[in-house]
């Protein structure tokens, strides 16, 4: 991840792009809206946007024909909804294949619904399942990016099996070969994008605490504390 340059079989790439793009179309609708609605969140938009590109193209060599590195869609995923980093991470997916040679454009909708769909979508309810546990919210945003990640890599995983399944084991076998080559440098990775997020959150906290307010994203007894 990213799944590189023409390396899926057309009938795959065709029907990822068809997958995905529903939720760009309504992750474009969701971000319109709530910026007519609320112009000062552009910064955090920004902000999420630029976390996402510069961790996400922080590569290393894994499986052929794609590779490791954080996602940084975590972030995104608790400020904004997941229906927003669809597009989000079509934005950064499209501008990392065309200027860093960093995945491409025929498997532009196999990464998008990877990064850009499971990974945010997971990751949301991975926060909202510690917000209602009371856990502290760092240690949300740390489950969420990490295992949102996490999730992103076993949607690869999925991916490259059903495009490519064992000769003998199908499927299973080959999701079993990819996942666990990708465990290798992936774990760590995780580990790391949860820590650095929380990094960043903490900053957001303390420096935009009213717009996180707004977004409903902390409150003001945990902004206080």
């Amino acid at each position: 991840m990213h799944i590189m340059e023409g390396f899926l079989p057309v009938k795959h790439a065709v029907g990822w792009s068809v997958a995905s793009a529903p939720f760009v179309a309504y992750g474009l609708y969701s971000i319109n809206k709530r910026i007519r609605e609320n112009p000062e969140q552009r910064m955090l938009l920004g902000v999420a946007t630029a976390f996402t590109f510069v961790l996400s193209a922080l590569k290393l060599p894994s499986v052929t024909g794609s590779c490791s590195h954080p996602t940084g869609t975590g972030l995104g995923a608790v400020l904004f909804g997941p229906a927003a980093m669809a597009p989000i991470g079509g934005v950064v997916l499209l501008f990392q294949a065309l200027l860093l040679a960093h995945g491409g454009l025929t498997t532009l909708g196999a990464n998008i619904f990877s990064m850009g769909i499971v990974g945010p979508f997971a990751a949301f309810a991975i926060y909202r399942l510690a917000r209602a546990a009371r856990l502290p919210f760092g240690v949300g945003i740390f489950l969420a990016a990490a295992l949102g990640d996490l999730l992103t890599y076993v949607t690869t995983s999925a991916q490259l099996a059903l495009a490519f399944p064992d000769p003998a084991g199908g499927f299973a076998a080959s999701f079993a070969k990819f996942s666990g080559i990708f465990a290798v440098t992936q774990l760590p990775l995780a580990v790391s994008e949860g820590l650095v997020t929380v990094v960043v959150f903490n900053a957001l906290v303390r420096f935009n605490s009213r717009e996180l307010q707004d977004l409903k994203v902390v409150s003001r007894q945990e902004v206080q504390a």
